[in-house]
C-alpha cells in the first residue's frame, strides 16, 4: 500500500472545494492500493512527509509568494526530511488571484533543494473563481495517485 499525502493551505471555501476534489480524485474507485493522507500545511509534520510515497503540495498566492502557512510547512519540515526523502515524487497545486509566477518559483526553489521529483508542470489556477478549477484538481489528484499505483513515480 502506498500514501499520498495532501500538504494543503486552504482557509476558504473555495480552497478546501479544491482540497475536496484533488482527495475525490486521489480516491478514485479505480486505485484501490493508495491510501490519501490529508493535512492541513500548519499542521502536517516531518513524520507524515517521512512516511509518505508521494506529497501535493497545494496553496494559495499571497502577495506573489506561497501562503504564510506552506512557508510554515517548509520551515519546520526540510531539515528533518532533506536526506531521507530524496526523490519523492511531487506535484504542486496554486490557487492564484494574478499569475502565480512568484508562488511558482518560491516552491521549485525549495523543492529543487529537497532534490524532490516533479510528476508534472505544476498547475496554477489563475483569475477569478471558475469551477473548472475543481475538475483540474480532481485530475491532478487521480493522476498522482494513479502514478503511485502504475508504480510510475
Amino acid at each position: 500500500m502506498k500514501q499520498l499525502l495532501i500538504v494543503a493551505h486552504a482557509p476558504s471555501e473555495n480552497m478546501q472545494a479544491l482540497v475536496s476534489a484533488l482527495t475525490e480524485g486521489a480516491q478514485d474507485s479505480e486505485i484501490d492500493d493508495v491510501t490519501v493522507v490529508v493535512a492541513e500545511a500548519l499542521k502536517t509534520t516531518p513524520k507524515q512527509v517521512l512516511a509518505c510515497d508521494g506529497i501535493i503540495l497545494f496553496t494559495s498566492e499571497n502577495l506573489a509568494y506561497m501562503s504564510g502557512g506552506m512557508k510554515d510547512f517548509f520551515d519546520r519540515c526540510y531539515y528533518p526530511v532533506l536526506e531521507l526523502k530524496q526523490g519523492l515524487p511531487c506535484a504542486l497545486l496554486i490557487r492564484a488571484g494574478s499569475d502565480g509566477t512568484g508562488t511558482r518559483r518560491a516552491i521549485e526553489s525549495i523543492v529543487t533543494g529537497l532534490r524532490w521529483q516533479w510528476v508534472q508542470e505544476p498547475l496554477i489556477c489563475r483569475g477569478a473563481w471558475q469551477t473548472e478549477f475543481v475538475g483540474q484538481a480532481r485530475e491532478l489528484g487521480m493522476g498522482m495517485a494513479a502514478g503511485l499505483s502504475a508504480g510510475i513515480f
